[in-house]
């Protein structure tokens, strides 16, 4: 049985607000009372996972060791990395942190070419191990019309990552779930939903006329609930569930809306089909978007 500190991410920023340095502490202390908890509930499985865990850090060591990075230098690397996430999640509404980012990080005070991936994937171990956070690796995904060939660079370039939630549905809706900004997950299943059901992409205009049956106009700067709603549209291009692609025709240009990479992603795409399974009770393959 794995146990998290529960803590919604705006609780933990404030929370780390107060750290000037590194969260070396915070995350030594998150781990005493993790194993404390877990001998407290009477863990079968304590045993095989601290031998896990002391295998992984003995492999860790090891690997950081060529870099000649004292075990204190990279667990700061980790911290800073870990409390870099969590600060920009929260700052940016979810957007994707591009990995680009975290490299430069790394590698402000350090040359080493394979650090920033040895740094970055312990973060992500202990951002779920410790915060119950998966630290999702997201490929940024290229609009259909663009067949360009793109470098190595620009490959790594396009890596990103997201935080999700590892909590069980209904101790996350419990606990940390933010009534507050439920409105904008609607509003994203619904715009999702309605590209999904459309094969992946649909034009603008279509996408608006749509939205217009919902009461949702492109030229309404103060809805009720969502508040400028082209504003509201474009905050999912940059989360990256959508993304915007002109092609030229005849009759000049048109813009498209396509599903992104967050959208692409299995966990997102399996929930939108079985969600709009059970409204239309039936298969999703046989729906299509007038």
């Amino acid at each position: 049985m794995r146990c998290y500190f529960i803590f919604p991410i705006t609780k933990i920023t404030k929370l780390y607000s107060n750290f000037q340095g590194t969260l070396l502490f915070a995350l030594s202390f998150f781990c005493i009372i993790g194993k404390g908890l877990k001998e407290a509930v009477g863990n079968p499985n304590l045993e095989s996972s601290s031998l896990l865990s002391s295998f992984r850090m003995a492999n860790s060591a090891e690997d950081f060791s060529q870099f000649d990075v004292s075990e204190e230098e990279k667990d700061k690397l980790v911290a800073e990395v870990i409390r870099y996430v969590l600060f920009k999640t929260h700052q940016n509404s979810g957007c994707p942190i591009k990995r680009d980012e975290l490299t430069q990080l790394i590698t402000k005070n350090y040359r080493q070419r394979a650090l920033p991936s040895l740094v970055i994937n312990e973060a992500r171990e202990k951002l779920s191990s410790i915060f119950g956070y998966e630290m999702r690796e997201l490929q940024r995904s290229r609009p259909s019309t663009n067949h360009g060939r793109s470098s190595q660079q620009s490959v790594a370039e396009a890596k990103s990552y997201v935080i999700i939630s590892q909590l069980p549905a209904d101790v996350y809706r419990k606990y940390v779930e933010d009534t507050n900004t439920s409105h904008l997950t609607g509003f994203t299943f619904i715009v999702i939903s309605i590209v999904h059901l459309a094969g992946g992409k649909i034009p603008e205009e279509s996408l608006w006329h749509h939205l217009r049956r919902l009461g949702l106009s492109e030229t309404d700067e103060s809805h009720p609930v969502l508040g400028n709603i082209k504003q509201a549209l474009e905050a999912l291009v940059q989360q990256r569930y959508l993304q915007k692609d002109k092609v030229s025709g005849p009759e000049g240009n048109t813009l498209f809306y396509e599903l992104a990479e967050r959208a692409l992603d299995t966990s997102v795409s399996e929930r939108i089909e079985e969600y709009i399974s059970q409204i239309v009770k039936k298969d999703v393959a046989s729906v299509e978007v007038d």
